[in-house]
């Protein structure tokens, strides 16, 4: 393949390269500022110890936001030009859409502060950077694919950079070629690794600063920090469309029940805001399953008593949303693909698996359907979680019901008539997408920052714009250090001692006690029986819709950057009205106050807290 050689371009295609994407003005003008707030510490209290030690040289490094002279103007009123910058930018996992808007990001914000610097792009990923094959990013490869979809500017890996060998090579890499900083593309897991190619690096006394930005339409990367990720936007509107389209299909046919399995890996965020968007009669998501601890059979039986209940007012019709990581989710199969994975990595042979399994397991492994047997018995990924996207969970699901209902049937307690399905996997058909305004503006303004933190010197963060479902004038853009964003599981396997897991950048599921799910909560019940479809339609690039953003962004309260500007004045005004020579009032009246806050707080963080860990949460905690 030839990279950078761009493509063919349909109309849509010239009329979106042209697009300009909008920039927040923290990023705008030639001379932006550097602040440092306060060291950062991690989510729970009892990893801290063990973060620090495995991060000596990163952890606790200050949070960063970004002032643009148009706001600030420089002390001496002079802007200085920047020294130029040699850098390396990688595609890390698989392709989410506006991933090559950060590289167009990255590359004007190097060239609009230095024409001299030079941004090197590694081709086909992480096995592109160990062997240092590199592409010279140019103005003529930039406009290529400006606000296109892919990542075929540079190919991509789905590999983690996680051997010390492999460790080694990106830093012979970057070594070699003299670089001033490594910008690493991609989700949790490339994040993660982003994170230990900084702390390394520093250790070796490498002159290349590593930055992380958070790519992955999964949306799973999400934390206190990191309000969405570029790609999520363009997949959700896409799948929506062609969900709405079903939808209608279904409601004109009145005969099919469609079982769709949307692509996410273990987290069901796509799923949820697909429903959102798209209202489609029942959806099912990983984390309500694995919460509940929903078996098999308990999924089956929900889903035949919507489809009876549907019967009974005469629709024979529906459409039913799964997320991919649903069948992780299900105790029993996930228990029973741990068991197989086992025995694979023992060297079983896939003929010899169910004789090899526990009695339980083999029951159930035998139990099912022979094409969902051969699926479970794929080779597991490189994080070691199963082949989701190949496992046809929709499938599965439709069949067991179709079983049941004729179970009933015979029993006499379903008098409708026979139970039709037609099974769909959206996974391929989003992910090469068109971005969306807001993905092309956000991926834009991501790779400004990354710049800015290379500029600054600045080694272990992730470049990142929050405030985001406000309007781009008022989005806030800086960096956070990447250890900041860690966590240690606590896996409970058994009675015996729990098995703790390294510090990493671990997948957010679906937050059960949100907004976004009570939402679809809220109108569960009218969805199921009333065919209220909602039909989104095709991504708009003008006009109305053009600049809409996804409902779990624009429902849910992230502004975490916001509230802590917020504190830090409510501290600087106490600081200022407290101070020696004030009244006894005054200062009593702090004092009895600031115990309050402090009390509080301690009650807020007991010990333990965070580890309260479901082993299907998460299947990249042995990474």
């Amino acid at each position: 393949m030839e990279f950078g050689a761009g493509i063919e371009f349909s109309t849509l295609q010239k009329q979106r390269s042209l697009y300009v994407p909008q920039l927040p003005p923290c990023l705008q003008g030639s001379h932006v500022q550097v602040e440092f707030g306060d060291a950062t510490t991690v989510p729970d209290p009892l990893d801290a110890e063990s973060i620090r030690r495995s991060f000596p040289l990163t952890y606790g490094q200050p949070l960063v936001h970004f002032v643009s002279s148009l706001e600030k103007p420089p002390p001496n009123g002079v802007q200085d030009q920047q020294p130029p910058l040699r850098v390396g930018v990688v595609f890390c996992g698989r392709q989410s859409p506006g991933g090559h808007n950060i590289i167009c990001g990255l590359y004007d914000a190097m060239k609009l502060h230095n024409p001299k610097s030079t941004l090197l792009g590694f081709c086909g990923g992480t096995e592109g950077l160990f062997a240092q094959k590199t592409l010279v990013i140019s103005d003529d490869i930039v406009t290529a694919y400006r606000n296109q979809g892919g990542y075929d500017m540079l190919g991509r890996t789905k590999d983690q950079i996680t051997s010390k060998e492999q460790v080694n090579s990106a830093l012979n890499a970057c070594q070699a070629l003299d670089l001033n900083g490594l910008v690493v593309i991609g989700g949790v897991t490339s994040n993660t690794d982003a994170a230990q190619l900084a702390e390394t690096f520093a250790e070796a006394k490498c002159l290349t600063k590593v930055v992380g930005v958070p790519v992955t339409f999964y949306g799973d990367l999400q934390n206190q920090f990191v309000e969405a990720n570029v790609g999520f936007d363009t997949i959700c509107k896409v799948n929506s469309q062609l969900i709405s389209n079903i939808c209608t299909d279904a409601l004109s046919a009145e005969k099919y029940y469609y079982f769709i399995r949307l692509m996410g890996r273990s987290a069901s965020h796509v799923t949820l805001e697909c429903s959102l968007q798209s209202h489609p009669n029942m959806v099912i998501l990983g984390e309500e399953v694995a919460s509940s601890k929903l078996t098999l059979h308990d999924v089956t039986k929900r889903i035949c008593n919507a489809v009876q209940s549907r019967a009974e007012k005469g629709k024979y019709h529906g459409v039913i949303l799964l997320p991919e990581g649903l069948v992780e989710s299900i105790p029993e199969v996930y228990a029973l693909l741990q068991e197989i994975h086992v025995l694979l990595k023992n060297g079983v042979s896939i003929e010899n698996i169910s004789g090899q399994l526990s009695p339980w397991a083999s029951a159930l492994f035998e139990s099912m359907p022979p094409f969902i047997k051969k699926q479970l018995l794929l080779s597991p990924e490189s994080d070691q979680s199963a082949q989701l996207s190949q496992i046809e969970t929709e499938k599965l699901l439709a069949q067991l019901v179709e079983t049941e209902m004729e179970i009933r049937t015979k029993n006499g307690t379903y008098t409708g008539k026979k139970f039709n399905s037609i099974c769909h996997f959206f996974g391929y058909q989003a992910r090469g997408s068109v971005p969306s305004n807001f993905d092309c503006d956000y991926a834009y303004a991501l790779g400004h920052g990354a710049y800015h933190l290379l500029a600054a010197g600045l080694n272990g963060y992730m470049a990142t714009v929050t405030n985001l479902k406000n309007d781009v004038s008022r989005w806030r853009c800086g960096g956070a250090p990447l250890t900041a964003m860690m966590t240690i599981r606590r896996l409970l396997h058994g009675l015996g001692t729990p098995l703790i897991g390294k510090p990493s950048i671990h997948l957010v599921g679906v937050d059960l006690k949100g907004k976004s799910y009570g939402l679809l909560l809220q109108n569960a019940e009218k969805h199921l029986m009333d065919d209220l479809y909602s039909n989104p339609g095709p991504i708009q690039y003008k006009g109305p819709g053009s600049d809409s953003k996804t409902i779990c962004l624009c429902v849910e309260d992230h502004d975490y950057m916001g509230r802590l500007k917020k504190l830090q004045s409510y501290l600087d005004k106490v600081k200022t009205s407290v101070r020696p020579g004030c009244s006894q009032e005054v200062l009593k009246a702090a004092v009895s106050a600031m115990a309050y806050v402090v009390e509080i707080l301690s009650l807020m963080s007991p010990a333990g807290t965070g580890h309260a860990y479901h082993p299907l949460e998460d299947t990249s905690a042995n990474m």
